[in-house]
């Protein structure tokens, strides 16, 4: 980690773990094609930075493609990512959609708005995949979605289980992996800040009010102290990840 040392320790624990995962699953291997799913949020910003980082370490090839899917709330709220491609070198698809207006509207009275347009976007994603011929689909899931999964599957479903690191999709043809999973929000919004990213808001009306909203509550109530949470967090993470 010599050419790191003017690093942040946030920044230099993400390209670590990161990549100390990503080993550890054999994520990726030459002449991968990855797609990068971007929201414009501070974990997805924080996964292309580091993957850029890592594509510069590892001993193999691997391309990178970002994929962002604007979900039509505000068709313009993209343009700080059209700014740092001017200024990057990254491959990117960027489609405006109306998947979160169609989420909320009457046309949707059967699910509520975040399973439809998860559903649609992860389909879309999908889609975009097949098109450009991307062996590689990469999620900014973190650690505290690894942990709030897990209690939504436990208590909705019966099932222990929470994210997978690496997920075999269609025969093989696609794999989904999770590079940031062992790495906590803490962790993430520090080394955001030191690299400067240009993220922007969610403007979706449903943003604060999900079920994901209401589980990440639920832990806080179950583990109010901060080293209570980092218990659960450490447990769930050697269960799951096991790196």
């Amino acid at each position: 980690m010599g050419r790191f040392k003017k690093l942040h320790f946030s920044q230099k624990q993400v390209i670590g773990l990161c990549g100390k995962l990503m080993q550890s699953q054999n994520m990726l291997y030459e002449g991968a094609r990855v797609g990068v799913a971007l929201s414009g949020g501070v974990d997805s910003w924080v996964l292309i930075k580091t993957l850029i980082i890592r594509r510069k370490i590892v001993p193999f090839n691997f391309e990178l493609m970002i994929l962002h899917l604007n979900p039509g709330f505000s068709p313009t709220n993209h343009k700080p990512l059209l700014n740092w491609l001017n200024h990057n070198q990254v491959a990117a698809h960027i489609e405006i959609t109306d998947i979160g207006p169609k989420a909320h509207s009457q046309e949707n009275l059967k699910k509520s708005p975040c399973f439809l347009c998860a559903w649609e976007r992860r389909k879309k994603l999908f889609e975009l995949c097949n098109k450009y011929k991307l062996s590689h689909l990469a999620f900014g899931h973190i650690l505290d979605d690894l942990v709030t999964n897990f209690f939504m599957n436990l208590v909705q479903n019966g099932r222990v289980d929470g994210l997978q690191a690496k997920e075999s999709f269609f025969n093989g043809k696609l794999t989904v992996i999770r590079p940031l999973l062992a790495i906590d929000k803490k962790t993430i919004v520090q080394a955001a800040k030191k690299w400067k990213l240009p993220i922007w808001e969610n403007p979706c009306p449903s943003a604060n009010t999900t079920k994901r909203s209401y589980f990440k509550h639920i832990l806080s109530t179950i583990a109010p102290e901060k080293r209570l949470v980092k218990n659960i967090f450490r447990g769930i993470r050697r269960w799951q990840l096991d790196f």
